[in-house]
C-alpha cells in the first residue's frame, strides 16, 4: 500500500487512540478509514495504466502529463486514427494527494521535482541558502496534483496584449471559449452567468465547503476598505473573494483525474510512467524531429513520432530538453558542447508572479487553522473521511483572494497590478509549512516559533504584472541534473514597490472591524536581516519582502510565442518551434506575458486550445 496512505491512516489511528471507548466519533473514525480505502482503490484503478509494450511509433509524443499535456492527450486521442503517446517522468497520482490540507506535506515527496533558484544577494535572503524554492510537479497529472488548487483564468487584457504582440488567434475571444468548454462550474450563482461561466467541462469548480472565522473577515474586510465583492472569473475582477478551487466533493480535482481518467480506455492512447525524456531526436540535415529518447528503469528507449513531438513539461522542463537536444542560445549549447540544431532564445523571458511570506497577524481568539489541533481532533478527522466536510478540505489553509489596481482603486473595470491571497492560517501554525516554503531554520526559530501554538493568519501579496525576468541554464549535459534558474524576483524596483503596497494593505485591512473582533494585530519581530530599518516603514518592508520573497508557482515564458520580427521568440502562434519541423511546445512556457491569473487553468486551456490548432494543420476540423 502506498506509504502515503499509510500515514494518513497512522492518523486516522493515533486519533483513535486518543478517543474515550468505542464512541460515535471512533467507530465513524473506523468507517472513514474504510470509506479512504475504497475510494484510493478506486482511484487507483481509474487513472491510465504504464505501458508495458510500447509501439516502435506513434503519430504524435507528448513530453509530460502535467496540466496542459493531460488536456492535449484528451483531444488528440479522440482522433482514433492517432495514436498518441503521453510520456511523464513522475509516478502515479495517489489519492491521498487529493486531501487540499494536506499540500504542503507532498512538497517533501518524490510527486515534486524541488527546483530551487541559484543563490542571489538581492532575494530569497531569509531562504535556505539563499534559493528559493520552485516546487513542480513530478507526477501524472502535475503540479495541479500538489498546487493549492486555485482557479483563476485571467483579465482579458491579458490575452489581448498577446494578440497585440503578434500572436494571432490568442486574444481573449480566442481563448475564452476554451475556458468555457473545460469548465464545471458547481457554484449556482455562478454558473448563471452563462457567458462567462459553464458547466460540463472536464474541470470542476467550487467554493471551499469549509471557512474559518478569519476567512469571512477577509472578505467583509475588504468590502470596508471600499472594495467589491467579486466574481474574479466573471466580466471583471477587481475585488474580493472567496477563492474558487479546481476541487470535487472536497477532494483535488488534478488535471490527470480530469483529462486522463475519462481516456483510460481508449486503444490509441499510450501513457508511459517514471520515464524520463533525455533527447528529442532531431535529423540535422532536414532539421525535421522524428522521435524521443527516455530512460525507463535505467534502460534506454526510442520511439519514432510519425507526425509530431510535442514539449509539455514546463517552463523548466521544455527549456531545459530543447537546449539538450541542440536548440538554444548557440553560445551558451556550445559552451557545453553542444551541437546547434536552431539557435533561438531558448530559457530567457521566465516569469513569475512574486509575493514575500511571512506576514503575520496574531488573534486573540480561536479563528484560525493549526494543523496539530486538527489532527489531534477526531472530529475534523471524521467530518473528512466520512463526509469530505470540515477543515481538511481547505487548500493548505488558503481560502480568499483579492485583486487590486492599484493605480485606478476605484474602477471597477480594472486592470489589476496586486493579489492579496489569503490564508486561515500562517507559516507557524503549520510546523512543516516554513520547510516546504525552504525559510531558514534560523530565521524561522528566531522570530516565529514562539507563535506555533497561537492562533493568526497571512497573506500573500503578488505582484501581478512583473517587469523582472529570468533565465534558466544548462549546468551541464546530463539530463538529470537540474538546470540552473536564475530570478531576483524584484531585479525591477517597479515589482518591488508593489509589494510593499500590498504589505500595507494587508496592514489596513487587519485594523478593519471585520479582524478587530478577533483582535488581529501585526506580529512586530523585526527579522533579524532588517533590524537596522525601523519597523513598519516602507524600506523595512522592502527588506522584509527581499528576505523572505517567494515565486508562487506560476513559471512561465522561457520558450516565449511570438512573431518571426521578435528576436527573443522560440514557437510562433500555431506553437511550432522556429526552424524545426515536426516539434511543438504546448505549456505554459509559450506564454509571452504571465496573464494575471494562477497558471493552472490556463495551461489546461493551452492544451486545448493547442490541440485544435494541431488538428486544423493536419487537416482533421469539428472532431
Amino acid at each position: 500500500m502506498e506509504r502515503w496512505t499509510l500515514l494518513l491512516i497512522k492518523i486516522c489511528i493515533l486519533n483513535i487512540c486518543k478517543s474515550r471507548g468505542m464512541n460515535n466519533s471512533t467507530w465513524g473514525l473506523t468507517e472513514g478509514v474504510l470509506k479512504l480505502i475504497r475510494e484510493g482503490s478506486n482511484h487507483f484503478g481509474q487513472e491510465p495504466t504504464d505501458t508495458k509494450q510500447l509501439l516502435p511509433e506513434y503519430d504524435f509524443i507528448i513530453v509530460g502529463a502535467g496540466s496542459a499535456g493531460c488536456a492535449l492527450a484528451n483531444r488528440l486521442s479522440k482522433i482514433s486514427d492517432w495514436k498518441v503517446l503521453l510520456i511523464e517522468a513522475g509516478r502515479q497520482e495517489n489519492y491521498i494527494m487529493d486531501i487540499p490540507i494536506l499540500t504542503t506535506f507532498f512538497q517533501f515527496s518524490e510527486a515534486n521535482w524541488k527546483y530551487k533558484t541559484e543563490p542571489s544577494d538581492h532575494v530569497c535572503l531569509g531562504m535556505t541558502n539563499r534559493q528559493c524554492s520552485y516546487p513542480r510537479g513530478k507526477v501524472v497529472g502535475g503540479t495541479s496534483v500538489i498546487n493549492f488548487m486555485i482557479y483563476t483564468r485571467g483579465n482579458r487584457r491579458d490575452y489581448d496584449n498577446w494578440e497585440k504582440l503578434g500572436n494571432p488567434g490568442w486574444g481573449f475571444k480566442d481563448v475564452l471559449p476554451y475556458f468555457l468548454q473545460i469548465e464545471d462550474m458547481n457554484i449556482p450563482e455562478l454558473a448563471k452567468d452563462k457567458r462567462y461561466h459553464s458547466t460540463g467541462g472536464e474541470v470542476t469548480i467550487n467554493y471551499n465547503s469549509y471557512r474559518t472565522p478569519v476567512g469571512e473577515a477577509f472578505v467583509a474586510g475588504g468590502r470596508e476598505l471600499g472594495h467589491r465583492i467579486v466574481d474574479y472569473n466573471g466580466e471583471t475582477q477587481t475585488g474580493f473573494s472567496f477563492l474558487q478551487t479546481t476541487t470535487r466533493n472536497g477532494t483535488r480535482w488534478s488535471a490527470s483525474r480530469a483529462f486522463l481518467h475519462p481516456i483510460r480506455n481508449r486503444k490509441n492512447f499510450h501513457l508511459k510512467k517514471n520515464s524520463l525524456v533525455t533527447k528529442i531526436l532531431i535529423d540535422p540535415v532536414s532539421k525535421s524531429a522524428y522521435g524521443v529518447e527516455f530512460i525507463n528503469n535505467n534502460k534506454k528507449y526510442i520511439v519514432r513520432a510519425k507526425r509530431e513531438v510535442i514539449l509539455s513539461a514546463g517552463a523548466v522542463n521544455s527549456p531545459q530538453l530543447l537546449m539538450l537536444s541542440g536548440i538554444g542560445p548557440k553560445k551558451h549549447l556550445q559552451e557545453k558542447g553542444i551541437s546547434v540544431i536552431q539557435d533561438l532564445k531558448v530559457g530567457y523571458n521566465l516569469m513569475d508572479h512574486p509575493g514575500s511570506l511571512g506576514l503575520t497577524f496574531i488573534l486573540n481568539q480561536t479563528a484560525t487553522l493549526l494543523v496539530d489541533d486538527l489532527l489531534n481532533d477526531g472530529k475534523h478527522t471524521v467530518d473528512y473521511l466520512y463526509r469530505h466536510e470540515g477543515p481538511y478540505s481547505v487548500p493548505a489553509g488558503c481560502e480568499g483572494i483579492a485583486l487590486i489596481d492599484t493605480k485606478n482603486p476605484s474602477s471597477i473595470d480594472g486592470d489589476p497590478d496586486l493579489e492579496l491571497l489569503f490564508f486561515g492560517a500562517s507559516i507557524s501554525t503549520d510546523k512543516t509549512f516554513h520547510k516546504a516554503l525552504g525559510i531558514s531554520h534560523i530565521l524561522y526559530d528566531s522570530v516565529y516559533k514562539q507563535y506555533e501554538e497561537v492562533h493568526s493568519w497571512t497573506a500573500v501579496p503578488l505582484t501581478l504584472k512583473p517587469k523582472s525576468r529570468g533565465r534558466i541554464l544548462l549546468k551541464d549535459t546530463n539530463p538529470f541534473d537540474k538546470p540552473l534558474i536564475y530570478h531576483d524576483f524584484f531585479e525591477h524596483p517597479e515589482d518591488l514597490e508593489t509589494q510593499v503596497v500590498g504589505i500595507k494593505t494587508l496592514l489596513r485591512l487587519s485594523d478593519t472591524k471585520a479582524f478587530q473582533k478577533y483582535g488581529s494585530r501585526i506580529f512586530d519581530e523585526p527579522l533579524p536581516g532588517c533590524k537596522h530599518l525601523p519597523f513598519g516603514s516602507d524600506s523595512y518592508w522592502a527588506c522584509f519582502a527581499r528576505n523572505l520573497a517567494t515565486g508562487i508557482w506560476h513559471l512561465c515564458g522561457t520558450c516565449k510565442m511570438g512573431p518571426t520580427s521578435d528576436p527573443d521568440a522560440v514557437v510562433d502562434s500555431r506553437l511550432r518551434v522556429y526552424g524545426v519541423k515536426g516539434l511543438r511546445v504546448i505549456d505554459a512556457s509559450i506564454m509571452p506575458v504571465v496573464p494575471l491569473a494562477h497558471t493552472n487553468f490556463p495551461s489546461m486551456m493551452l492544451g486545448v486550445k493547442g490541440a485544435d490548432i494541431i488538428k486544423s494543420d493536419w487537416g482533421v476540423l469539428n472532431v
